[in-house]
């Protein structure tokens, strides 16, 4: 008798902090992902700081009889999480478990597009575009990958209208998100805004916060947008085809 395959269950990596903030809007945007698709079972585990641990989540999912897990990095680069904490963490996973790691969530069209909604929140028109420049302004990394492709995302971006757009970094790397916005009034641009490309509050947003007191403008976090709950299920979908394919889905 045919049976339709379970599909396997999506857990959500964050890093966590000590910092409440992170953790209530990393389960808000977990919340909005299940409301985009109702009856998949989606579970959160925290690297650090909060609970329940990755490893907690993954050994209770085996206890239950959980065979399948998709887990997906809540980064949006290719950094030191993703390439060596996050896998060392799934490695200690039960053996009864199957678990693929998905792709971090950007670089993603959809993140672009999750930048654009805060800045219009934030009090930015798209009729200002073409004189407003943007500091996008990330958390910073020591990896070089990682620095390229906040870079690269500045250029394109800049390619949508804008004024001018800045990359900038909170740790690790320069500019500093003042520095950025200092140079985007030389450039003569009559509005500065800046768009944090960090998912969730804590200490280093806060750092991008105050190096924005000279903008004009200073975007939320991308949080619980729409539009990263659908980067989070594309990344799910694409993690687990391989698996549908063995089964014949």
């Amino acid at each position: 008798m045919y049976r339709k395959p379970v599909r396997p269950v999506l857990v959500v990596i964050a890093h966590g902090s000590r910092d409440p903030r992170h953790a209530a809007t990393v389960h808000a945007l977990v919340r909005r992902v299940r409301s985009l698709r109702p009856g998949l079972r989606v579970e959160t585990g925290f690297l650090d700081f909060n609970v329940p641990s990755v490893h907690g989540v993954l050994e209770s999912l085996a206890a239950e009889g959980v065979r399948d897990v998709v887990a997906l990095p809540l980064l949006l680069t290719r950094a030191f999480h993703a390439k060596a904490d996050i896998p060392a963490v799934l490695r200690e996973a039960p053996g009864v478990l199957r678990v693929r790691q998905a792709e971090v969530l950007g670089p993603s069209p959809l993140l672009l597009a999750a930048l654009e909604r805060r800045l219009y929140e934030a009090g930015v028109a798209p009729a200002d575009k073409s004189s407003t420049g943007v500091v996008l302004a990330s958390a910073g990394s020591s990896d070089p990958e990682a620095i390229a492709v906040i870079t690269r995302l500045a250029r394109e971006w800049r390619g949508t209208g804008w004024c001018a757009v800045r990359p900038a970094f909170a740790s690790a790397s320069l500019p500093r998100t003042e520095d950025a916005v200092r140079e985007l009034r030389e450039l003569g641009c009559a509005r500065v805004a800046v768009a944090p490309y960090v998912l969730a509050p804590g200490h280093l947003p806060d750092r991008i916060a105050r190096g924005a007191a000279q903008a004009d403008v200073l975007a939320e976090v991308l949080g619980p947008a729409p539009e990263v709950a659908r980067v989070l299920l594309e990344r799910y979908d694409a993690a687990r085809t391989p698996a549908l394919a063995a089964l014949g889905a």
